[in-house]
């Protein structure tokens, strides 16, 4: 199989610096929106990059559920891989990609834990079947077969029919951004890259060569 030749012409967009809001997290709440709008697929879907204990990398995709002035909020098993890299070295980098729009966003930054209060809010939130599932999910844990993981979870729902409490090792983190890049892809491979880095507290606004 021969990848060499496969490749797009990026053209559909520019972007210059003073396109950009001041506060990069409202240029990504920006782009985001203009994401969801044009209906590309996954708008919301993020990969997260953590580095455990042993130092090497790890990543997976995971679903962006809050933007705020803080920072990207998503959910997980705190006792899954991402959960136990996480708790020995609190950060991670996040990638976007809209390839619909050519675009993408980067994101370097620390990561906490929110407030057990904002984890059973979202998790009250959720599909019935879906809080069933974080109780009967030891995420990244090896199993003996698919129906072990079905008996559980039918046992979980003859215990909580109706009201389905959040399990205690499953909530949500948020990633306090200390890097931000836009990346919007340019014919020739001459992209536009503007980063944004967090220096005393404000945010300086940079171009990046391609």
């Amino acid at each position: 199989m021969d990848l060499h030749n496969i490749r797009n012409e990026y053209s559909q967009q520019a972007l210059s610096e003073k396109q950009c809001d001041d506060d990069p997290l409202k240029q990504l709440e920006k782009w985001l929106n203009e994401a969801i709008q044009a209906k590309v697929n996954e708008p919301t879907a993020m990969n997260v990059a953590t580095v455990g204990e042993n130092g090497k990398p790890s990543s997976r995709v995971v679903l962006l559920k809050e933007l705020n002035a803080r920072g990207l909020v998503f959910f997980t098993n705190y006792h899954s891989h991402k959960g136990r890299d996480l708790a020995v070295n609190p950060f991670a980098a996040v990638n976007l990609f809209w390839a619909e729009l050519q675009r993408q966003v980067r994101v370097e930054g620390r990561v906490e834990r929110i407030s057990p209060q904002a984890s059973d809010e979202y998790f009250a939130s959720r599909p019935y079947t879906s809080r069933i599932g974080a109780w009967a999910s030891e995420q990244s844990a090896v199993i003996s077969g698919k129906n072990s993981l079905l008996t559980k979870a039918a046992l979980i729902a003859a215990k909580h029919p109706l009201q389905v409490p959040r399990p205690p090792h499953w909530g949500g983190y948020i990633v306090i951004p200390e890097l931000i890049e836009f990346w919007q892809g340019r014919p020739s491979r001459l992209h536009d890259r503007i980063r944004y880095r967090l220096e005393k507290g404000e945010w300086v606004r940079e171009r990046l060569s391609p």
